[in-house]
C-alpha cells in the first residue's frame, strides 16, 4: 500500500436506502413515459413509467442488488422495481461516489448462499482510499482506458453482425445456384430436370419396396414368435405429389434451369419423435439405456451426443430410437434449428426426425437449405405463446433440388466459406474475452495504486486541494458522525 493511501471499509464512506418508498407501482412500463425504472442487473433500465411520486433524487448514488451484488452508478432521476437493493448514498459531501463505483466493481464477495449481503457482509469489505485529488485523477484515466476499450469492443460486435449477415448471405446464393455456376458450366452430363425428379421418383419407390419388404420380414418374426406384442405397423402407401403450378414456381427465387423445386417430403422420411405416454414426467419413463433428447439439445449441438436424461424400456415402448445420422428438425419453440443424431436416440413429437434417399439426396445440403430458409419456415408458426408448426409445413417446404453431385459441390462451396467465417468469429470472440479482461486489469491497478504514473501522482500532489487520504477518512468519519 502506498503510504498516501489508507485502508477503509464501505460502511466508512456509504450509507444505504431502503428502496421501499421508490418502488414502481405499475408494471405498464411504456418508452414515452419519462421516469426510468431499474434494476441493478445487467438489465438496468426495465421500463419506463409515468408514475411522479416517490421519485429518488439524491444523486449520484449506486444501486446495488442485495442477493447478487451487482451494482450501477446512477446519475438521474429514477424510481426502482423491487425491494431487493439498496440504494447506496454517500456518508459525506468528500466521498466521490463515481470511485465507490468502480472500486466495487474489483471488490466481488461470493453471492451464492442467497442471502443478503450489503449490511452482513460487502459494507465491511476492507479497501484501498487514495487522496481526493488523485480519486479525480484515476477515475479520468480509467474512463478514458475504458472509452477506447468500448470503442474496440463496438467495432468487434458490429463485425460479428456483419458475420452475421454474410453467414446468410452465402447460404442464399448457394441455394440460388450462384456458388455452383463455374462448376456447373464446365460439366457434361449433368441430369435434366425431367431426369432429375424422375431419378428421385426411382428412388422413392425403391425405398417404398423395401420398407414393405423389411415390414413383412418384421411380421414373420412376429408370428413365429406366437404373435407376441403388437403386430408391425404396414408402412403408409406412397402419398401422390402433386406437380407444382406454373404460377406458384413464379413466386419463388429464381434456380438454375437444371434444378427443380420440390416438396421435402418427395425425398425422404419425415417423421415426428414420439412420446406417447401421459403424463410425460412419469418417473417409469426415464431412467434406463436410451438417451432422449429434448429440443434445447438440438440447438446446442451440430451433431447430437450429449444428453441429460434416458428412457428405460417402458419408455423405449412408447417412443421410436431412431438410428444415428437422422437429421433432427424442431418444429416447437426455437423452429427449424437441425442437428444430426451422433448417437441412436429418441425424441419427443417436438422434434421431426428426416431420413433422405441418400442415393440421390445429400443430408448435409438439406440441412444447409435449413439453415438458410429458418427464417420464412418460422413464419409459418401461429403467433401463440409458444411458437410450433405441425409436420405437414414441413412436408410441404419447398426445396430448390439439383444432382446429387451438385449438391456435394453446394455444401462444399458453403463450408468453405463459413469455416473462414468461423474462425474470424472465434478470433472476435477471443478478443472479446481478452477486452472484458482487460477492463478488470485496469480496475485491478487503479485499486492498487498502479494506474497513475509517477509524474501524474506528482502533479496530484502539487494541487492545492491536495490532503493525504488518512487526513480525508477523518474528516469523513466527523462528518457522519455530525450527520
Amino acid at each position: 500500500m502506498r503510504e498516501d493511501w489508507t485502508e477503509c471499509c464501505f460502511e466508512d464512506i456509504l450509507d444505504y436506502e431502503q428502496p421501499t418508498k421508490y418502488i414502481v407501482n405499475s408494471t405498464d412500463y411504456n418508452d414515452a413515459y419519462k421516469m426510468p425504472v431499474l434494476t441493478a442487473g445487467k438489465s438496468f433500465i426495465k421500463g419506463y413509467t409515468n408514475e411522479t411520486e416517490g421519485i429518488f433524487e439524491n444523486l449520484p448514488t449506486i444501486i446495488f442488488d442485495d442477493f447478487t451484488t451487482a451494482s450501477q452508478y446512477v446519475d438521474f432521476k429514477f424510481k426502482v422495481k423491487s425491494s431487493a437493493m439498496k440504494i447506496l448514498v454517500p456518508t459525506s459531501k468528500l466521498v466521490n461516489m463515481r470511485f465507490a463505483f468502480y472500486c466495487m466493481q474489483v471488490n466481488q464477495i461470493r453471492n451464492d448462499t442467497h442471502k443478503r449481503y450489503w449490511i452482513s457482509v460487502y459494507a465491511k469489505k476492507k479497501f484501498l482510499l487514495p487522496s481526493l485529488v488523485e480519486q479525480k485523477a484515476i477515475i479520468s484515466k480509467i474512463e478514458e482506458l475504458f472509452s477506447d476499450l468500448d470503442k474496440g469492443i463496438d467495432d468487434l460486435k458490429k463485425a460479428k453482425d456483419q458475420l452475421v449477415i454474410y453467414r446468410q448471405a452465402v447460404l442464399k446464393k448457394a441455394f440460388e445456384g450462384e456458388l455452383t455456376k463455374e462448376w456447373r458450366e464446365k460439366q457434361i452430363n449433368l441430369p435434366s430436370v425431367d431426369e432429375l425428379i424422375k431419378q428421385i421418383k426411382v428412388e422413392r419407390e425403391k425405398h417404398y419396396k423395401q420398407q414393405i419388404e423389411d415390414w413383412k420380414k418384421e411380421v414373420k418374426v412376429w408370428e413365429q414368435n406366437g404373435e407376441k406384442g403388437l403386430k408391425p405397423i404396414k408402412p403408409k402407401s406412397l402419398k401422390l405429389v402433386n406437380s407444382l403450378k406454373e404460377d406458384d414456381i413464379k413466386k419463388l427465387i429464381s434456380i438454375p434451369k437444371v434444378w427443380k423445386y420440390h416438396y421435402l417430403a418427395y425425398a425422404g422420411d419425415l417423421g415426428r419423435g414420439k412420446s406417447k405416454h401421459r403424463p410425460r414426467n412419469d418417473k417409469r419413463l426415464f431412467g434406463g439405456p436410451y438417451p432422449f433428447f429434448q429440443t434445447s439439445e438440438v440447438k446446442a449441438q451440430e451433431i447430437i451426443s450429449s444428453y441429460t436424461q434416458t428412457y428405460s424400456e417402458f419408455g423405449l415402448k412408447q417412443s421410436k430410437l431412431w438410428p444415428a445420422g437422422t437429421l433432427c428438425i424442431t418444429i416447437a419453440a426455437n423452429i427449424a434449428e437441425t442437428g444430426f443424431l451422433g448417437i441412436d436416440a429418441c425424441f419427443p413429437d417436438s422434434i421431426v426426425g428426416y431420413t433422405p434417399y441418400e442415393s440421390i439426396i445429400d443430408i448435409k445440403y438439406i440441412d444447409y437449405f435449413f439453415q438458410s430458409a429458418k427464417r420464412r419456415i418460422s413464419a409459418y408458426a401461429p403467433a401463440t405463446a409458444q411458437k410450433n408448426i405441425n409436420l405437414t409445413t414441413l412436408e410441404n417446404l419447398l426445396v430448390p433440388y439439383c444432382s446429387k453431385n451438385e449438391q456435394g459441390q453446394v455444401v462444399k462451396e458453403i463450408e468453405s466459406r463459413l469455416s473462414i467465417c468461423e474462425k474470424v468469429e472465434q478470433s472476435i470472440n477471443d478478443s472479446l474475452e481478452k477486452a472484458k479482461a482487460l477492463r478488470q486489469s485496469i480496475l485491478k491497478k487503479a485499486f492498487e495504486g498502479k494506474l497513475l504514473s509517477a509524474a501524474e501522482i506528482a502533479r496530484c500532489k502539487k494541487e492545492t486541494d491536495y490532503e493525504s487520504a488518512s487526513v480525508l477518512l477523518a474528516k469523513i468519519k466527523v462528518d457522519k458522525k455530525n450527520k
